[in-house]
């Protein structure tokens, strides 16, 4: 893939995009390609990329990070934003910051990057970098970590503080308390209202609402069960008693009649013919 793109740094773009030319230093002799174009897309459609002020990079090489990207992209102007996904789709506006420590996926191989600029014309200045010669990525103002030394800071990033893991946890929680308060009430006033065509919405509580389960509950229903398995294995019992009993009736029957034909037998060859 890198000889593709190092071929295609001399020749045409593919439709509708522009090369750009960058080098992760002065030391690497072969430029690699980056393909950019303004990202058009329906109003609406994608809410995290606004049209005519988000340029859409493609073949960004996985050394290229967002602070990698601003910094290459900020001579054109202000950059508000650096997205880089593992392939093309809508993006949705985040309220509030990814976590730390939860939903971390770690991008590998070739992605693709939304480069957001607070102006238009920033858009169209990022188009004509391509001709300039190859971009630096990493400098000496801003290198770039690789090798070991980046593998040493991967591996500090992986250690978690628990002072910092604790609070986000408690206010995760505390969130979704708030959030759960807010639905139990409005479950609790929409109770027994009909909407506009007459329904009556029914909740989860209902008249009677399901309450925890106390350590006496859980011993109760403990014993419930066993007593379901005592009575089963009687009745399993009682059945099997049925079938030995029924088997030994069959037996004696069978005997009585091997009796009855010996009988008989015997009967009939102790017949004879008496004339006088």
């Amino acid at each position: 893939k890198m000889a593709a793109t190092t071929g295609r740094a001399a020749g045409a773009a593919p439709a509708g995009y522009t090369v750009l030319a960058v080098k992760l230093s002065e030391r690497q002799r072969s430029p690699h390609c980056l393909l950019v174009k303004e990202h058009q897309v329906r109003e609406g459609a994608d809410t995290a990329h606004p049209p005519r002020r988000t340029l859409f990079v493609l073949n960004v090489p996985p050394y290229c990070g967002p602070d990698s990207l601003s910094r290459l992209f900020s001579r054109c102007g202000h950059v508000q934003s650096v997205d880089i996904c593992d392939k093309p789709g809508p993006g949705e506006k985040k309220d509030k910051l990814a976590s730390k420590f939860f939903d971390c996926k770690t991008l590998k191989g070739f992605q693709v990057a939304y480069v957001v600029f607070r102006k238009p014309a920033a858009v169209q200045a990022a188009k004509a970098l391509s001709q300039e010669g190859p971009l630096l990525i990493s400098t000496e103002s801003h290198p770039v970590k690789t090798g070991i030394s980046k593998w040493i800071a991967s591996y500090e990033a992986s250690i978690v503080d628990p002072k910092e893991l604790k609070a986000e946890v408690d206010a995760y929680m505390q969130d979704y308390d708030k959030k759960m308060a807010e639905e139990e009430a409005k479950a609790a006033k929409e109770e027994g209202v009909p909407d506009e065509e007459g329904w009556v919405k029914v909740t989860r509580k209902g008249r009677k609402p399901g309450l925890p389960r106390t350590e006496a509950a859980n011993l109760r229903v403990l014993e419930k069960e066993k007593q379901k398995r005592a009575r089963k294995e009687l009745l399993n019992f009682y059945a099997w008693q049925h079938r030995e009993t029924k088997r030994e009736h069959i037996a004696q029957l069978r005997k009585k009649f091997e009796e009855d034909k010996q009988r008989i037998a015997l009967m009939r060859a102790q017949r004879k013919f008496r004339p006088y």
